[in-house]
């Protein structure tokens, strides 16, 4: 086998060598392991052609397909770092078992990894290894039957360094300077972009810090107005961009005309870094705050088995992909969920698909604590109405709103319903009847008796951030 990685891809022989690990060593390795199945089925299951758009003719042959890409699934399942996975193969019998290698061959360098990673991912199919697996499980029909998937989320930390407004200005400045001309005939004062670190300045005092804000956000002003509406190219635009929501997110006007100064507040969809700007701020919990992405998965709860997954920014809502995590189901199933998937227009997008749900309901919050809530109320949605506990019926307004107002004001239940001086007023969503409907479902035996499955998904989520795996490289 060559293990320099340079232009072309590299070809498995077939054929046993005199040292061939499986050949003197196979017995040792567990039937059933995963480490025994890709030995038998590595070739079927990675082809060479499967990766082949990947690389041009001519140059040195690369790592084989079947080779790396084993050693691709062993790596995320034992959670090693490319330079750990890579010592792996050279001194972990059931690896050079699994990917076929001789027994006293070296392996690779950890780099490999890293080439065939970006290759796949500059691909139009950069998920084909986990597509593979998928087909394995389809044809072992270990699913066949299995009619419930179960959907959760977690958070993974991003590699790069959360960065203070100064810092991003600073970058996201330099980096236009270095990709666009015209950026660096504009005269700044904020800042020598030229040299790296941060501006000198007196942190600690107020002033000087507002006075840096105000040049460097005057320097992103002046450099944005002064380049072209067009001809620039796709890295330049993207810079370009970035610069401007930089500038725009973390400051405010100041209190002398034409000064900023760093916002009081955190804006809502706020970029953390300039060098990752798809990172967001996260959290699963009001005590868990992190900076990152969100993994999101749907998983046949009984088997563990993840039949989907997909990456997205930590502040999106786990409601939003549920109908993507289920798309490509060939027949309905029974989906699990907490009430992160809880929300009307969730349930409606799993119904619209032709699955049935079992999710925990969002809580209802009364206005007054052990007060009336939503469901003491009587919504009629044919009439348009609702009435209120003490029997006053309101119409619902075009944009979902019930008024009850001066019905209020000598009403013997006020105290248990509402503190607002003009009276109850009822939010009805688009969604109400179904929401309704959830609510009525978790007050049932089968609700209770199915409803606990759903945790099983934790030991897939577990499996998923385990040694190290939470922090994305």
């Amino acid at each position: 086998m060559v293990v320099e990685t340079v232009g072309m891809q590299g070809i498995s022989v077939l054929d046993r060598q005199l040292l061939d690990t499986a050949a003197l060593c196979g017995h040792l390795v567990p039937a059933g392991s995963v480490y025994a199945f890709l030995a038998e089925h590595r070739h079927r299951l990675f082809p060479d052609e499967l990766f082949a758009d990947l690389f041009a003719s001519g140059g040195r042959p690369s790592v084989p397909a079947d080779v790396i890409a084993s050693a691709f699934v062993l790596k995320e399942l034992e959670g090693l770092s490319d330079r750990q996975a890579a010592a792996a193969l050279t001194r972990d019998i059931a690896w050079k078992v699994a990917c076929g290698l001789a027994l006293d061959a070296a392996s690779f360098d950890a780099s490999v990894f890293v080439y065939w990673r970006r290759r796949l991912n500059a691909s139009e199919r950069p998920h084909r290894i986990d597509e593979a697996v998928k087909g394995v499980v389809r044809e072992t029909g270990i699913l066949n039957g299995k009619a419930r998937r179960a959907l959760d989320s977690t958070v993974l930390d991003d590699a790069v360094a959360t960065q203070d407004t100064v810092t991003q200005l600073v970058a996201a400045i330099r980096k236009v300077r270095g990709l666009v001309p015209e950026a660096r005939e504009v005269a700044v004062t904020a800042h020598d972009y030229a040299r790296g670190g941060k501006p000198d300045c007196a942190w600690d005092d107020q002033v000087a810090r507002d006075a840096l804000v105000t040049a460097l956000v005057a320097d992103a002003i002046n450099i944005i107005d002064c380049l072209p509406v067009t001809g620039l190219d796709e890295d330049a635009e993207r810079a370009v961009a970035l610069l401007a929501l930089v500038a725009g997110q973390d400051v405010e006007p100041g209190e002398k005309p034409g000064s900023w100064r760093i916002a009081r507040a955190v804006a809502r969809d706020r970029v953390v870094s300039v060098v990752d700007p798809e990172s967001r701020h996260a959290h699963k919990s009001r005590a868990s705050y992190r900076d990152g992405y969100k993994a999101h998965i749907a998983g046949e709860p009984e088997t563990g088995l993840i039949t989907a997954n997909t990456l997205t920014p930590g502040n999106t809502a786990d409601g939003h992909v549920a109908a993507a995590l289920l798309a490509d189901e060939d027949a309905p199933v029974e989906v699990l969920g907490d009430c992160a998937y809880g929300g009307g227009q969730t349930r409606a997008d799993i119904a619209e698909a032709g699955h049935t749900t079992t999710i925990k309901p969002l809580p209802l919050r009364p206005a007054v604590p052990g007060g009336f809530d939503r469901d003491d109320f009587t919504v009629d949605h044919d009439a348009n109405t609702v009435t209120c506990p003490n029997g006053a019926t309101v119409t619902i307004s075009p944009k979902g709103n019930a008024t009850f107002g001066r019905r209020c004001h000598d009403c013997p239940l006020r105290d248990r319903c509402t503190t607002n001086k003009s009276g109850r007023s009822l939010h009805v969503s688009a969604h109400d009847a179904r929401l309704v409907a959830a609510r009525a479902q978790a007050k049932t035996p089968e609700f209770a008796q199915t409803y606990p499955r759903r945790s099983l998904i934790e030991r897939s989520i577990a499996w998923l951030v385990k040694d190290g795996h939470r922090r994305c490289r």
